[in-house]
């Protein structure tokens, strides 16, 4: 078998499908078919569709806190609640929307890419999307029932760390899916070296969970058994977030944006009909990106100071490069390479580039903004800065799963999205990413506090950096709504896919 051959006969049978459904099964025999799915592209639909309807709750969430954070007489929400609703944000936009996205892409794209009959450990994948589903409801049970990290009520605290067990379980057995499908299910010829760019990427991503979730779930036992019993030795309730934090923060979530390096490669080289120059460096580009699994795995985040002497100053500078500098230079040049092949080959961009490149400077420039936050002589610790970071790294990702499902889905569908609504949806996205964060990276060098909704002050307009905030997150729910109810309506009844096979194999073989 073929990659062409998979990837056509995968296309031809759901559009074949899809207009016999109603005659040849009933709709609970759909969803049971989904239940039950062991096909690769209905677990990764599955992933992504909750992923999507988890994006839109978290983009509410992060719409509530900066309009509760307008001004401090602003009463929106119990204060009693705000520790949870702060944690639950977090949390949603990194393991409920984040990295379950990026990885429901790779389980439905890449064995189609790397020609693999099926992908590995089928059963183990759509077990974990059950771990990771059950998991979210458990903590999201705890939030709503003054829960989680800080939480007043110990039982629902309790239900928190189990949940959020569930949640790393879950998604390591579904990164397991992937590194395997890569590593041992290639069609017959193909090296390592050879596969497509988004599958390495999503190896490298899958990789580095699988690296850094375990060191998680060991810290989470530690905490778990030492609340339901002593809760003498990790602080309790109120010491559940100083160990388990580093998971929901800078280095770690950029590991789910790995694969967003990989979908922009993979569109431009089949813009550019497969010719990219330095193949090898945009593997070497997500391998330096990759760098930050270090940081995750040590729980380490080194700050740099410029006062003091030459040595005190590199004494700092050194390991601040090592663990920041080197996941952005990965990003650099990923984009320049992409970006050269565009001028040598003068190619046109796609509709799907659009969001997909945008997607990538979005995550750029949160990293950016994490080595900035870094920089001691800042003063950005503990402020909204942070949070801004958070932000352009995760809606850099839903960014570019829009423009990864706008250039695989009609290889996968038979049928396009239109182009113009994907690059109206992008532009759009990018407005309300630059809205929710860029005015927190204002507010930050102000000195507005992280975890923080009132009793905070300083000379500068606050309400009209948490209002452009506010409406910066409203616009990425719509943004999210309208792309699910497009999506959904072109890949059943959209215009037929103009996708040749010499489009099919350089998208596998770019």
């Amino acid at each position: 078998m073929t990659a062409i051959d998979s990837s056509s006969s995968t296309a031809i049978s759901h559009t074949t499908t899809a207009g016999s459904m109603t005659t040849k099964s009933t709709f609970l025999g759909t969803i049971a078919a989904y239940l039950m799915a062991t096909d690769h592209t209905r677990i990764g639909r599955l992933l992504i569709s909750f992923s999507a309807i988890f994006a839109i709750g978290a983009a509410a969430e992060g719409a509530l806190l900066g309009a509760e954070r307008i001004s401090s007489s602003s009463s929106l929400v119990d204060a009693g609640i705000l520790v949870q609703l702060f944690s639950a944000f977090r949390f949603d936009l990194i393991f409920a929307v984040g990295a379950p996205l990026m990885l429901g892409i790779a389980v439905a794209i890449v064995p189609m890419q790397i020609g693999a009959r099926s992908l590995a450990f089928a059963r183990g994948a759509q077990f974990g999307f059950y771990l990771w589903l059950f998991g979210v409801v458990l903590v999201g049970t705890s939030y709503l029932n003054n829960g989680g990290p800080g939480g007043g009520n110990a039982d629902m605290v309790d239900l928190f760390l189990v949940g959020l067990g569930l949640v790393i379980a879950g998604l390591t057995v579904i990164s397991a899916s992937i590194a395997t499908t890569v590593l041992t299910s290639r069609r017959a010829g193909m090296t390592l070296m050879e596969a497509p760019i988004f599958s390495w990427s999503a190896l490298i991503a899958s990789l580095s969970l699988i690296f850094t979730l375990p060191v998680m779930a060991g810290a989470l036992i530690f905490v778990a058994v030492d609340h339901t019993y002593e809760r003498a030795t990790f602080g309790a309730t109120q010491g559940v977030n100083a160990w388990i934090g580093w998971a929901f923060t800078a280095p770690q979530i950029f590991i789910i944006a790995i694969p967003t390096l990989g979908i922009l490669a993979q569109i431009v080289a089949t813009m550019t009909r497969g010719k990219q120059p330095l193949r090898a460096g945009l593997f070497v580009g997500v391998g330096l990106m990759s760098v930050t699994v270090i940081g995750s795995v040590t729980q380490s985040s080194f700050s740099a100071n410029f006062s003091g002497g030459l040595s005190e100053i590199a004494k700092s500078l050194i390991p601040f490069l090592f663990f920041n500098a080197f996941s952005i230079l990965g990003v650099l040049v990923v984009l320049g390479l992409c970006l050269l092949a565009l001028k040598n080959e003068k190619a046109k961009p796609t509709a799907p580039f659009v969001p997909a490149f945008l997607g990538v400077g979005m995550v750029l420039t949160g990293m950016v903004g994490n080595a900035a936050h870094k920089i001691s002589n800042f003063g950005l610790v503990n402020t909204v800065f942070e949070e801004a970071v958070l932000v352009y790294i995760c809606y850099g990702v839903l960014l570019s799963s829009l423009g990864a499902i706008a250039h695989f889905g009609p290889r996968i569908w038979g049928r396009e999205i239109p182009s113009a609504a994907v690059v109206g949806l992008g532009l759009l996205g990018f407005v309300a990413t630059v809205l929710a964060s860029l005015p927190y990276f204002i507010a930050g060098f102000a000195d507005q506090p992280s975890g923080v909704a009132d009793g905070f002050n300083y000379s500068g307009p606050a309400w009209l950096w948490n209002s452009l905030v506010a409406v910066g997150h409203s616009l990425m729910a719509l943004v999210v709504l309208l792309s699910v109810a497009i999506a959904t309506k072109s890949f059943r009844s959209g215009k037929v896919s103009t996708a040749t096979s010499a489009d099919l194999y350089e998208s596998v073989n770019g």
